[in-house]
């Protein structure tokens, strides 16, 4: 008897059932999620926000960045306080292709834009937990003034010099230059820091409640 045949049906029969159990499970369990509604608070989340996504996407920031909180047992995400929970599937049910990342040479984003975020746990009390959009923008131009350690390279291209003429801008970076001069961000920078300001997956879930407090 030829095993050939039953050699190639049980491959395709493995390939098949990977499939499904990969491809096509996950994908029936997912068709049906939608937006949580909370009737107390008369509060829709996720809240789609796409202006300045394309920034992030252009510049490259999922190659440095997630937005994937982990869960304690499998990550310190939480202690490191990038998010109060872990993340679900849920937090970018709106977004066409979530922006998980590919890796973590920088913090997590997920929640950059919550009261709650912070770099790192031991971090300088004196230096606010919330990132304004103030901070971002000198981060951007400058990111070791504001963290030592920074392996991030500038985007000073997202902004120009130009000659003071009246009153200074009230988006103009407190950084030096020439005198007469201010250093102003572009629409793109602005766009860009508006949509990180937003990044707040916080929101309690029950699909994703927070960890027990220690």
């Amino acid at each position: 008897m030829n095993p050939k045949p039953r050699l190639f049906t049980g491959i395709v029969a493995c390939f098949a059932s990977s499939a499904v159990v990969a491809i096509v499970v996950p994908s029936i369990q997912l068709s049906g999620l939608d937006s949580h509604f909370d009737q107390d608070a008369n509060q829709v989340y996720p809240v789609k926000n796409d202006q300045g996504r394309d920034v992030y996407i252009a510049e490259g920031c999922i190659q440095c960045h997630s937005q994937q909180v982990r869960d304690p047992q499998n990550g310190l995400d939480i202690e490191r306080g990038w998010g109060v929970r872990r993340t679900v599937a849920r937090d970018h049910v709106l977004e066409s292709a979530p922006l998980l990342g590919n890796s973590r040479m920088g913090p997590d984003l997920s929640n950059v834009g919550s009261s709650d975020w912070r770099n790192e746990p031991k971090e300088d009390p004196r230096r606010p937990k919330r990132r304004d959009s103030v901070w971002h923008l000198l981060h951007l131009y400058q990111p070791d003034s504001l963290v030592k350690e920074s392996s991030m390279p500038p985007y000073r291209y997202l902004f120009e010099r130009q000659q003071i003429s009246g009153e200074r801008s009230s988006v103009a970076l407190n950084v030096p230059t020439e005198a007469g001069y201010q250093i102003v961000p572009k629409p793109e920078a602005l766009r860009l820091v508006k949509y990180l300001t937003s990044l707040d997956r916080s929101y309690p879930l029950q699909e994703a409640k927070a960890p027990a407090a220690k």
